[in-house]
């Protein structure tokens, strides 16, 4: 990270910069050789290309002449003394900087030193803030050069910085989506619930029907010339069959789990009650988020570094070009790793945080002096002695994500090729292991966090232990646990897909001049975590009741000698859900035997 920041220059990706080593909008340091470098360009905010309408390109580089202007033209100039008047009354000059606007017509090397004529009018769009010719012919061939000669982590870069202020406005979204969700969580009932549950079905038909009327919408556009624009649309198909595919599973599974309604809002009520115990439970996602917002802006900070990691080097009429650092260019996907695991690590301090707070308050429930501050007490004991633990428990999560995410990106490379069916087949079943690998991976984590807080030991001992609890009642602790976090994931699928569903509605306004399915599949992903980190109270809070439960029923039997520490409400839901699940378990077992004990017939005629 030092080095590419120091290496790097994101302001000349985010501000765009001129031929002579010039950052648009900045006071320049000069660069040794390029008399024309280190100027004020502080008024000068916008690139200008000279011969916008035919851009030369030199080993996949734009080789034309670029200017830093105060204003971009929005009428066509057709004569010298038209860019003259304009610089005049614009104070923006179109000509190379040691040319005097005073001797645009005067000058015998004007036509060198001043654009192609006429110069096509043209707009600021927030693409590295570069001036788009908007005359038809050369605003395609401007865009065609401009961006399908850009390298891969260019294009994603440019997709990201042309779409900020739409990304900005997706993330924001994705938060009060999340906090309506964790507020209605807090005061479930059983009609909130229904509406909820009914919003998710509508979000789901609503995204999968877009994206499939977004796609046939691109194969019917005959204008479609330019890589972004086959890009998206090959983006689009794989996002509509996977919200197709997500949408087809849930709507069984929501089906399938109807009957289950009222016992799940009985557990959230049951939750609730113990997060009004400690209400400053609610508020441990706002510091998390607030943490995770600081590493993601560092992290978004250095890869744009990465980016332009170059160096400064002067050719022929003064003019400054910048080599790339090819080896430091290439360690985006270490930083992908710092990504995943650093974000894993922070989301894992709020689980055993939350856990910890929950724990001291299930246990000195008898006590007379039940602690003041538990969260406080909780942060005390991660910092001190459980930070192993969560690096360990993280690192595991990395450590399955990353082949998961490179056969998914080899996957969706062999797309293309119409060979290699059996190395794509192979390739998916890889990427479908590692996915059920990660979410099992998740759960033992939590429970290997839980007992951890409970007993003190260390990251494998306490997974171990968890994991033989769990195993001597698996059915009714699964079925309820289950519930819960099924009406849980629907929540932050929820918040996903109307994130996602906004992102769509703003993108598809600029498919020409940016890659859009690379922001919105990071805004998905941000939008997922956010939902994730706000949610995770309430998944928190559940699963270690339930495995505080089943330690307080093993070492304790209710007797006046070792009493149970549960509370009241929380014994009658149990025994209601067990009672559900046993007569459901007897109904089956009579339904089988029903079947294994009738006799056929003969068929009288």
């Amino acid at each position: 990270m030092g080095y590419s920041v120091i290496a790097g220059a994101a302001g000349r990706l985010v501000f765009g910069y001129d031929s002579y080593g010039n950052v648009c909008g900045k006071k320049n340091s000069p660069v040794e050789g390029a008399p024309l470098s280190g100027q004020d360009m502080t008024e000068r905010k916008h690139v200008f290309f000279m011969n916008s309408c035919d851009l030369e390109t030199k080993d996949l580089k734009i080789n034309s002449i670029a200017l830093c202007v105060s204003s971009c033209p929005e009428e066509q100039l057709d004569t010298l003394e038209d860019v003259e008047l304009f610089a005049k009354n614009n104070g923006s000059f179109l000509c190379v900087y040691n040319l005097n606007s005073v001797n645009y017509t005067r000058s015998p090397h004007a036509a060198s030193l001043c654009p192609r004529l006429p110069i096509p009018p043209s707009k600021s769009f927030p693409l590295f803030n570069r001036c788009v010719p908007q005359t038809p012919e050369c605003y395609s061939l401007f865009a065609s050069i401009l961006i399908n000669d850009m390298d891969t982590l260019h294009q994603i870069l440019s997709g990201i910085m042309s779409g900020r202020d739409t990304v900005l406005g997706l993330c924001i979204l994705a938060v009060a989506l999340s906090l309506t969700m964790m507020f209605t969580f807090r005061f479930i009932t059983t009609l909130l619930l229904h509406i909820f549950i009914s919003l998710v079905v509508l979000g789901l038909l609503l995204v999968s029907g877009v994206l499939w009327w977004l796609y046939y919408d691109y194969i019917n556009d005959l204008s479609i010339e330019l890589d972004t624009e086959r890009e998206n649309m090959k983006c689009l198909l794989g996002f509509a069959i996977v919200s197709t595919v997500i949408t087809v599973v849930l709507l069984i599974l929501i089906f399938v789990l109807r009957e289950r309604i009222q016992l799940t809002v009985d557990l959230f009520q049951v939750t609730s009650k113990t997060i009004r115990s400690s209400p400053s439970l609610l508020l441990q996602p706002l510091w998390t988020f607030v943490i995770l917002i600081f590493f993601w802006v560092l992290w978004v900070a250095v890869l744009l570094s990465l980016g332009t990691a170059s160096t400064a080097e002067v050719t022929t009429g003064g003019r400054v070009e910048y080599k790339l650092l090819s080896g430091i260019r290439y360690m985006w996907w270490y930083h992908l790793i710092g990504l995943i695991w650093t974000s894993e690590f922070i989301l894992a301090c709020q689980q055993m945080t939350i856990a910890g707070a929950v724990v001291t308050c299930y246990f000195n429930r008898n006590k007379g002096d039940p602690p003041q501050r538990p969260i406080l007490s909780s942060l005390v004991t991660l910092f001190n002695y459980h930070q192993g633990t969560v690096v360990k428990g993280s690192f595991l999560i990395t450590m399955v994500r990353i082949p998961r995410t490179v056969f998914t990106y080899l996957s969706n490379t062999l797309k293309e090729q119409e060979e290699s069916a059996c190395a794509k087949y192979m390739l998916k079943c890889c990427a479908s292991c590692f996915w059920f690998l990660d979410k099992c991976l998740s759960h033992l984590n939590q429970n290997a966090y839980i007992a951890t807080l409970i007993n003190g030991t260390d990251f494998c001992t306490s997974a171990k232990d968890s994991r033989d609890i769990l195993s001597k009642n698996p059915g009714h602790i699964a079925s309820v646990t289950c519930f819960g976090d099924f009406m849980i994931f629907l929540g932050k699928i929820f918040v996903v897909y109307f994130t996602v569903f906004g992102g769509l509605m703003a993108f598809n306004y600029h498919r020409e001049l940016q890659v859009w399915a690379i922001p919105l599949l990071l805004v998905a992903f941000f939008a997922y975590l956010v939902a994730h980190n706000f949610l995770s109270v309430f998944e928190a809070v559940l699963d270690t009741l339930l495995l505080c439960f089943v330690i307080d029923t093993e070492t304790n039997d209710g007797s006046p000698e070792k009493p149970y520490f549960m509370d009241q409400e929380l014994m009658s839901f149990m025994n209601r859900s067990n009672k559900l699940i046993d007569s459901k378990i007897r109904r089956n077992r009579k339904s089988l035997k029903n079947e294994d004990g009738t006799e056929l017939q003969p068929i009288v005629r």
